[in-house]
């Protein structure tokens, strides 16, 4: 791996975040802004990552492929990464059964398949939330990464499963399997800090635009200075980053990071293809990694 790498992950939730995360199916004014996500704020994304010869990964949800066709397979047929992100918007925990949730995961298989031809090898669940049956159905149906745990800031690792928390008695992590998780982190996304929504289930404000990027670039630069090897998965959502104010600061942002030295950018494929690479025994890769290392 090199010494730092870059991921810049798009969540394309478009209507979909409106419709299953906010149960606004008679909102058309916040369907609206997954429109707008999709027909102008991605084109825009995309023509930036162009300018710079930046790849990047599109998690897209099965509904905004077979919604809006036409700029998912831009998205593929400009090299982009696109991985799997439900086929709804709706999170694993809150399906009433395991055959439910499995059901709509192998929906949005399908709809990147008939998109890319290919099935995806990476998952970042909406909300980044997990059921009880999450992490097995991602095993039985071959996923090879996932993007939606928070055990690490920057560095790769192996996803566990089997924990046990019992009340009265000490937390138990479990195993590692042999799915990589590339660590998301809500300090590195969009949405909770930019996106206004005035009623359940999330009340959001507005903060302010330079503490949010200056955030970042400090992440970035903590992580290139501390973490040999590290990965900075950064979160965008096209209806959000895409406002043409905000373009101008990721575009800055993205200059600073490229001028940096020992940094490349990655699809989120090829970071954890480059960690299994280097530690391929998820057995011999315990908490050991994360305790041997001063960061």
């Amino acid at each position: 791996m090199s010494n730092a790498t870059v991921c810049f992950s798009y969540h394309f939730d478009a209507v979909s975040t409106w419709l299953w995360s906010y149960d606004s199916w008679d909102a058309p004014t916040r369907h609206s802004r997954g429109v707008f996500g999709a027909e102008i704020a991605a084109h825009r994304l995309l023509d930036l990552h162009d300018a710079y010869d930046v790849d990047s990964t599109w998690c897209i949800p099965g509904h905004t492929i077979e919604s809006f066709p036409e700029i998912c397979a831009e998205v593929a047929d400009r090299g982009h990464g696109v991985q799997h992100h439900g086929w709804t918007h709706r999170g694993p925990s809150t399906y009433e059964s395991r055959e439910a949730e499995k059901a709509d995961i192998e929906r949005g298989i399908d709809a990147i398949y008939d998109l890319t031809g290919e099935k995806p090898t990476g998952y970042a669940s909406p909300a980044w939330d997990f059921s009880e049956h999450t992490l097995e159905i991602l095993l039985e149906l071959g996923f090879e990464w996932d993007s939606s745990k928070m055990a690490s800031d920057f560095k790769p690792h192996y996803v566990y499963d089997d924990w046990n928390a019992p009340e009265d008695g000490p937390y138990d992590r479990g195993e590692p399997t042999d799915i990589v998780e590339l660590p998301a982190s809500w300090q590195r996304d969009d949405f909770p800090a930019l996106t206004y929504t005035w009623s359940q289930p999330h009340r959001m404000g507005y903060v302010s635009e330079d503490s949010l990027f200056r955030r970042w670039y400090d992440q970035f630069d903590w992580m290139v200075e501390h973490v040999n090897g590290g990965v900075f998965v950064l979160t965008l959502h096209p209806q959000v980053i895409g406002q043409a104010h905000r373009l101008s600061r990721l575009e800055d942002l993205l200059e600073y990071m490229s001028s940096t030295s020992g940094v490349e950018f990655e699809t989120m494929d090829a970071a954890a293809s480059a960690f299994r690479a280097e530690h391929p025994d998820p057995e011999s890769f315990r908490d050991e990694y994360f305790f041997s290392h001063r960061s």
